[in-house]
């Protein structure tokens, strides 16, 4: 073990074992015990018997200060940590849906589909209105476009960023709620009317 760990200890640029460079150091072992100051060859002679490392955990004290532990247990345990906390981690990606101001009434509910998709995937929706020629002259538009777009989808996400016109462009930012409510089943709430219509009828 004491040979094994050098070549990874500097790769991490972390000293152990033979790497460390000081003559004198401030032992804890492997309880958390406070050990006091040792030469460093006693100290290292403490951590072989045990079979475990000398790690060196403040290079900047006076002395350095270096702890008796199984730097490869360490190791693993921190790399598990690491893991468990990029796993808790929320990714939101963030989608965007282009319109034209005087878009038409299927196409607008098109749109608007995908934006419900997006939110109830958990991402943040960037919408733009490109307005052309003189239609920036009537930016009202393209905003009371996508105030009618935040409205139907209310119950799924809310105006992060409001409407601002940029150039041509206006944009507005959509963030899901925390808790979407789940997506109407058309066809069992069809099921459900036939099947009562039929109990009436009999």
């Amino acid at each position: 073990m004491w040979k094994e760990w050098c070549t990874v200890a500097a790769e991490e640029e972390v000293r152990i074992n033979g790497q460390i460079r000081a003559r004198s150091v401030r032992l804890i072992s492997e309880k958390g015990e406070q050990l006091g100051i040792r030469h460093i060859r006693e100290a290292q002679e403490i951590a072989e018997k045990k079979d475990l490392d000398l790690v060196e955990v403040a290079a900047n004290s006076d002395p350095p200060v270096v702890k008796i532990m199984d730097y490869g247990k360490d190791k693993y345990r921190k790399e598990q940590a690491r893991k468990a906390a990029r796993k808790k981690q929320v990714n939101i990606n963030v989608r965007e849906i282009k319109l034209r101001p005087k878009i038409g009434d299927h196409d607008f509910n098109t749109k608007r589909g995908h934006v419900e998709r997006f939110l109830r995937g958990g991402d943040k929706v960037k919408v733009t209105i490109m307005f052309r020629g003189r239609e920036v002259q009537h930016p009202d538009l393209g905003e009371k476009l996508l105030r009618r777009l935040a409205s139907d989808l209310d119950e799924l996400g809310r105006i992060e960023s409001q409407p601002n016109l940029d150039g041509r462009n206006m944009v507005m930012v959509m963030s899901p709620k925390k808790e979407a409510p789940p997506k109407a089943d058309v066809g069992s709430g069809e099921r459900q009317e036939t099947q009562e219509t039929s109990a009436a009828r009999s």
